[in-house]
């Protein structure tokens, strides 16, 4: 497997003395060029702090991030972002938001009329790819939530990224939209080929787009466990029912509640319960 990402003892701190928070601590990874990987884990554990550091959006204290052999020192045209907000610029309409990246490129004195001709081709692709076709000259507040994500997805593919980071895309849309999303978002993959790094609260999600799991802890946010995902490539909903993904998925619920002291306290929950109810009786 080639590496695409290497990240070794990478640590980072917000904030300086008494207010100092260690948020990762000796975060070791390896992704694989052309790798789907997800990360889960309990709220404050970290998640979208590394993909950010990985997009170059945030410092880090110490260790080492590289993509492709060179390291991460600020953002780079080799790893978009795609976040929760949809993040569009508002005056522009739909083809205009997924071309702007390449609008920006070619004011360079070294852009082509044959390199406009080819982005113009890709980004039509994209539109109807995405199943835009419809609502080209419409503008983002005109559109669905789940609209709007798909226009921002294809934005990010318009410049042919190495790695697309993906910080809750989904996380706003209602359940049947994001499996519609879910869906859109494996044929994408399958068909650009691109690392994509993705940070989810879902852990269905995590395991139904992602051929691992890392699963991260808080206080410090650190690699609790990479979870290898066994299913094949080409993947359906029905897959979501079937006895093993129930136990993976219940497998790895169980890690994020151990390591974030959830099952404690849902056993004090229990006890609490229990209480409760006995005192009842006797009342």
């Amino acid at each position: 497997m080639t590496i695409k990402i290497r990240i070794r003892n990478l640590d980072k701190f917000y904030g300086s003395g008494a207010r100092r928070t260690h948020a990762l601590q000796n975060v070791d990874l390896d992704i694989g060029a052309g790798e789907f990987v997800t990360l889960v884990g309990a709220s404050g554990c970290g998640k979208s702090t590394l993909l950010r550091t990985l997009g170059g959006l945030e410092e880090y204290a110490q260790g080492s991030i590289s993509c492709n052999g060179k390291p991460v020192d600020g953002a780079g045209p080799d790893r978009a972002m795609v976040f929760q907000s949809y993040s569009l610029y508002p005056w522009l309409t739909v083809r205009e938001n997924v071309r702007f990246c390449r609008k920006l490129h070619f004011h360079r004195d070294d852009s082509t009329s044959a390199g406009v001709e080819a982005a113009s081709g890709r980004a039509d692709a994209l539109i109807a790819l995405m199943g835009l076709g419809h609502v080209v000259n419409a503008y983002p507040s005109e559109l669905s939530g789940g609209m709007q994500q798909r226009v921002a997805i294809a934005r990010a593919l318009m410049v042919k990224p190495d790695v697309l980071l993906m910080d809750e895309p989904f996380g706003a849309l209602d359940a049947q939209t994001r499996e519609v999303m879910h869906d859109l978002m494996r044929h994408l993959y399958l068909l650009e080929q691109t690392t994509v790094v993705f940070v989810t609260h879902d852990v269905e999600e995590a395991i139904y787009l992602g051929q691992r799991v890392v699963v991260m802890a808080p206080r410090p946010g650190r690699i609790d466990s990479v979870i290898d995902v066994p299913f094949g490539r080409e993947r359906a909903q029905d897959l979501k029912l079937s006895p093993e993904f129930t136990a993976l998925k219940r497998h790895i619920l169980d890690r994020i509640r151990e390591t974030s002291g959830m099952k404690t306290d849902l056993e004090q929950l229990n006890k609490l319960s229990g209480h409760l109810h006995t005192a009842g009786e006797l009342a």
